[in-house]
């Protein structure tokens, strides 16, 4: 009997599930909903190609210290890597004497505390040292900045779906707001102090569009910096940042992969000479 009345309970939540399936198909396919702005002109990352890419992609120590320019020169004034140190810039090529003077020369100044009064003070850099935040707090950051809060960037490349060809995207996307756009949304114009870029998930970020002319920086290696070639560089560097170890990791996996393959075809040649008087006598 309990059986029973249990079947029939089962019975009831499914029936009752398929009719609300049902009724939601058939009102999803009268009445769709309503297509939104963000929808309609949200695009999907430009197609960019870099030395990294696939499963034995390097990267290149050229264009990651060009990157790391570009953020120096640029982006450090708003965004924080607060999960890297001075000294991983060995990493991408720098010797100990060159990230000594980064570090000390850095413009944001590290937080510290006098010894003396206990007062709270800054103090120059050294290779152990985290990038300091250009801002003191939160607060201080929305001030700033039209009351957004800048992200940090050490993991943005890995935050983002495709993440390098996003913030290649980004940098490289502010623009006018269509006409197509304001003829079908009307309502949707981007308001005052926001900047239109569909490469945003809503369309319109606080962020000023921060490469804003070839030539921005001056790159040492003679590269000519346009637009597009600071914003690829500073892509890669923040893949970097979020990836240091990209390359140590594929070596891994392929010293792995090579390692199955022959243990697998030991275990063959094995099985087969274990075995093979078994099959003649069978």
């Amino acid at each position: 009997m309990v059986r029973i009345g249990a079947f029939l309970v089962g019975l009831f939540f499914a029936g009752w599930l398929l009719i609300s399936f049902l009724v939601g198909a058939y009102s999803y396919v009268v009445e769709p909903p309503a297509k939104t702005v963000e929808h309609e002109f949200h695009l999907a990352p430009k197609h960019v190609s870099f030395s990294f890419d696939g499963p034995l992609g390097r990267y290149d120590n050229q264009q990651l210290q060009r990157g790391f320019q570009v953020f120096k020169e640029v982006c450090s004034a708003c965004h924080s890597l607060k999960f890297v140190a001075f000294r991983d810039l060995a990493g991408i090529g720098y010797n100990e004497a060159e990230i000594k003077a980064i570090a000390k020369n850095w413009t944001i100044k590290t937080p510290s505390v006098d010894p003396a009064t206990g007062e709270a003070s800054t103090r120059d850099g050294i290779p152990a040292d985290y990038f300091p935040s250009p801002f003191a707090n939160n607060v201080a950051a929305a001030a700033a900045n039209n009351n957004a809060i800048p992200p940090d960037l050490s993991l943005m490349t890995k935050a983002r779906h495709h993440g390098s060809a996003y913030v290649y995207s980004l940098l490289t996307g502010f623009q006018e707001q269509p006409a197509e756009l304001l003829k079908h949304f009307p309502d949707a114009k981007t308001p005052e102090g926001l900047h239109f870029n569909p490469y945003f998930a809503n369309l319109n970020l606080a962020m000023a569009p921060p490469l804003s002319a070839d030539g921005q920086v001056t790159y040492g290696d003679g590269t000519k910096p346009t637009i597009d070639q600071m914003s690829q560089d500073v892509a890669a560097f923040l893949t970097w940042t979020a990836e240091p170890k990209l390359e140590n990791r594929r070596r891994a996996g392929v010293a792995t992969i090579l390692f199955l393959l022959i243990a697998t075809g030991l275990a063959y040649m094995a099985y087969q000479n274990i075995w093979a008087d078994k099959k003649k006598a069978a």
